[in-house]
């Protein structure tokens, strides 16, 4: 499965924005999904995973509250809505797949979009 994230931007501090993966090949119904991130000089942090069908969905537990997982695997889609942003959220967000749901390790995921930038100012 491919994936391309998008939906990033400039945002105030305070402000929401939401972020798409959409899928292209292969089944995106067959894959537990993620996001990630990685701001500058930091490593890659797992911040939210979602079943494949929508039902079960983990967080992070210093985004729990503010960023909310979603999919619509109708349209072989993937949202990560984020609500009261922070300037340390500022970072570039991963959408990932793979088939092990509740992990938060990144090598574990199979595919990866190609990361759409958030930016939040202070």
């Amino acid at each position: 499965v491919q994936l391309q994230a998008s939906g990033g931007g400039l945002v105030q501090a305070g402000g929401s924005l939401k972020i798409s993966c959409a899928a292209s090949e292969g089944n995106f119904a067959n894959f537990d999904m993620a996001w990630f991130r990685q701001a500058p000089g930091v490593d890659r942090e797992f911040v939210a995973g979602i079943s494949w069908d929508g039902k079960k969905a983990y967080y992070v537990d210093s985004l729990k509250g503010r960023f909310t997982i979603s999919r619509d695997n109708s349209k072989k889609t993937a949202y990560l809505e984020m609500n009261s942003l922070k300037f340390e959220d500022t970072a570039v967000y991963y959408c990932a797949a793979g088939r092990i749901y509740g992990s938060a390790q990144a090598s574990r995921f199979d595919y990866w979009g190609q990361g759409t930038q958030v930016t939040v100012s202070s």
